[in-house]
């Protein structure tokens, strides 16, 4: 591993020059952003935000999803300037240097990996309620879903995008025929007391609920796979934005209304609504519900994991070995490997504890510091006073909210951002050492 990588002058994607895209168009594009962002949030979290913010947790994902234009915007215009596997890394390595890409690297890669387990559990616990079983049915199960989309994606990001447009379809399709269902049985009365916890019942909401709005992050590493990157991100962007706000703060709204103070205690809210609404036949439909969102998370993110594992390895910030399929158009497959491995190693810390929560946070944490330098880097690399900058500054401004509501959970993306320095300190350590005994071997003949 090097501690500069190329030289910006030559590294892919990090200069504005034609480059070759990849495959995807509009509608593909749309459905992958749309399943990185409207994932599993919609299996537990209305249930979560209601334990601590009660009615509140409407206002908790109302202003999430305003917060969301700006950072979304952000991103848009990033992705659309430097379409690159390296995504957030890229973006960071240009405006900040390599140090920094490396921490945002290492947050993304090292990190984020987390929620894998955390969602497959979620799903898990789905259908484990309507067929039955136990505990360790969940986890068998779990285990299995994760395990699909590893294979589904070693096809490369085209046929993930594919397939991920019939997914998303279908999730989008499903969650409004849930919705309508439910809506009729919802009780006014439920929305008091609107704050029973307060301000901070709301703000810890929030703090949750960002798992369910992260993502825009995620998938600015599959920005060259658009077949006309400066046309269709901006609008894949702004239909994903607006149709993820709505489910989620429809979701969010009806699962209040119609629950109640059950709500809170709820560990499968969707499940509850079906049986609400159509009896406990319906409850297949969760099941089918869970089931598409988890397989199209998955697809969404091990695609982009796998691209930024090659673009590190590209860019020095891992072996070289794992740096094949950085390329637009490329198959990182050694890049998938090595995000499979990290998820496995999450997966038996979070599948052995089976409380989801501390976790959750833990993930939100390392996306709220993703943002917030990706955001910053956008300060410098977008053009000053252009309506993308106004977009980073404001941003900049939410992103900082973000990382106090995220309080003590920050010393995950802290300790992974040590261990970013100390390889790039001993990589260097390394040269000054080669370095030096190429200059005695060549004094000495």
């Amino acid at each position: 591993m090097t501690d500069r990588g190329p030289s910006l002058a030559h590294a892919p994607g990090l200069v504005d020059e034609p480059v070759p895209h990849g495959h995807l168009g509009l509608a593909g594009g749309t459905a992958l952003y749309i399943a990185a962002v409207l994932g599993t949030g919609v299996l537990v979290l209305p249930a979560l935000a209601a334990a601590v913010a009660g009615p509140g947790s409407i206002l908790a994902v109302a202003a999430l999803a305003l917060i969301s234009i700006p950072l979304a915007s952000t991103f848009a215009a990033l992705s659309r300037r430097h379409p690159d596997a390296g995504g957030v890394a890229t973006f960071t390595r240009r405006a900040f240097g390599p140090t920094a890409a490396r921490v945002i690297g290492y947050w993304f890669f090292f990190g984020t990996p987390i929620g894998a387990p955390i969602a497959a559990l979620m799903t898990a616990r789905y259908i484990v309620a309507v067929v039955g079983g136990d505990a360790l049915t969940a986890t068998l199960i779990a285990i299995g879903l994760m395990v699909i989309p590893v294979i589904v994606t070693a096809f490369g990001v085209r046929f993930a995008g594919w397939l991920q447009l019939v997914l998303s379809a279908a999730l989008v399709g499903v969650l409004v025929f849930v919705l309508a269902a439910a809506a009729p049985h919802s009780d006014p009365s439920n929305l008091q007391p609107l704050l029973p916890h307060g301000w901070e019942g709301v703000g810890l909401a929030m703090s949750l609920y960002i798992w369910a709005f992260a993502g825009w992050e995620a998938v600015a590493g599959i920005g060259g796979e658009f077949r006309n990157p400066r046309r269709d991100i901006p609008r894949a962007t702004a239909l994903a934005l607006l149709i993820v706000s709505a489910a989620y703060l429809a979701i969010q709204t009806v699962t209040v209304l119609v629950l109640g103070s059950t709500a809170s205690t709820s560990q499968v809210p969707l499940l509850d609504l079906v049986v609400v609404s159509t009896g406990k036949g319906g409850g297949i439909i969760v099941a089918v519900i869970a089931a598409i969102v988890v397989t199209g998370v998955f697809n969404a993110y091990l695609a982009a994991f796998s691209k930024l594992g090659a673009a590190m390895g590209r860019d020095g910030d891992l072996p070289r070995w794992f740096g094949r399929g950085a390329e637009n158009g490329g198959v990182a497959r050694r890049g998938l490997l090595l995000s499979a491995i990290v998820m496995a190693a999450y997966s038996v810390v979070v599948l052995a504890s089976g409380d989801l929560q501390p976790f959750i946070l833990i993930h939100t944490s390392i996306a709220a510091a993703v943002y917030a330098v990706g955001v910053a880097s956008a300060l410098v690399l977008l053009p000053r006073w252009s309506l993308g900058w106004w977009m980073a500054l404001l941003s900049c401004v939410f992103a900082a909210g973000l990382l106090v509501l995220a309080g003590w959970h920050l010393i995950a993306p802290i300790a992974l951002a040590l261990v970013a320095v100390l390889v790039g300190l001993i990589a260097r350590t390394r040269r000054v050492r080669a370095a030096r005994s190429r200059r005695v071997r060549a004094a000495r003949s």
